[in-house]
């Protein structure tokens, strides 16, 4: 409706990109429904700890299946104390769940497919962000029904008074959710358009420290202090990869001996004095 009334700008909905991009959706939508089940298992830290693991995992997918460098010795090192902050914390949690572990772990294997895959798709499909957005939650929309019936819900539904799905209470808080949502999905494909898989993947760990703060502000399902301590390491070692990757790398010494061999061959194919640095200068930024 936003794009009909020219409030925004979106791609139409092109059958050949539907087919290109609905294994991205797939994977998108299974990381929302791993995601919602680890948190019906588990609290809130629980899901902050196995979602601050998955940069490293993110790290090495993306060497392999997208042919990217390797993180540097210092943004490894980061990315290790992240898993150390999460394996500590994995030690330490007392309310233990082999249900709620069990979908932590698939939810770490989607969330980690889909960083990279999604980064792939931003990268060759050509689409605009609020393109993305559309396609990305109009195909997870339409999967929504198999899911529905595949996993029971439909019964938890039938079985629930429809009064109180229609409750003021419930209607806001599933409305402002969605807009949420929305804003989430805009400057989630904006900010993988502009960084790395990696990146993008420990700026949402970083981000964590508030919802850590108003977890235990507000609620009694959290992690004991020890733990609390492991998940602020997690999120220290998010801090140590942004400074890692901030600092621009020195040029390599062959980079450099390159551009000067270049230099010099500038000069003598232009017949330039090398010593008359001033009309080398000159003429070599013409010819440039």
């Amino acid at each position: 409706m936003l794009g009909r009334t020219g409030i925004l700008v979106h791609d139409p909905l092109v059958y050949e990109t539907v087919k290109k991009f609905l294994p991205a959706a797939l994977v998108f939508y299974l990381a929302i429904f791993t995601n919602t089940n680890l948190l019906k298992h588990a609290n809130v830290d629980t899901f902050i700890v196995f979602r601050s693991s998955t940069p490293l995992l993110v790290a090495i997918a993306d060497t392999v299946f997208r042919n990217q460098q390797w993180p540097s010795r210092s943004t490894f090192i980061s990315l290790l104390v992240i898993l150390g902050g999460a394996v500590g914390y994995v030690a330490t949690d007392s309310a233990f769940n082999v249900t709620a572990y069990s979908w932590a772990v698939a939810y770490l294997v989607t969330i980690t497919t889909e960083m990279v895959y999604i980064k792939h798709m931003v990268t060759n499909l050509g689409l605009n962000t609020w393109g993305f957005v559309f396609y990305n939650n109009l195909l997870s929309l339409m999967m929504a029904p198999f899911f529905w019936f595949l996993t029971g819900e439909y019964v938890e539904v039938r079985n629930a008074p429809w009064a109180s799905l229609l409750e003021p209470q419930a209607v806001v808080s599933v409305g402002i959710s969605c807009l949420f949502g929305l804003a989430i999905s805009f400057f989630g494909f904006a900010a993988r358009k502009a960084i790395s898989a990696t990146a993008f993947t420990v700026t949402g760990v970083v981000n964590k420290l508030l919802t850590v703060i108003i977890n235990v502000l507000i609620w009694d399902k959290h992690a004991s202090n020890t733990g609390i301590l492991f998940l602020v390491l997690t999120i220290v070692g998010g801090v140590m990869y942004q400074q890692s990757t901030s600092k621009k790398p020195a040029p390599q010494a062959d980079t450099v001996l390159l551009k000067e061999i270049d230099s010099e061959h500038i000069k003598d194919d232009l017949g330039l004095d090398p010593e008359n640095d001033e009309e080398s200068a000159l003429k070599s930024k013409f010819s440039k």
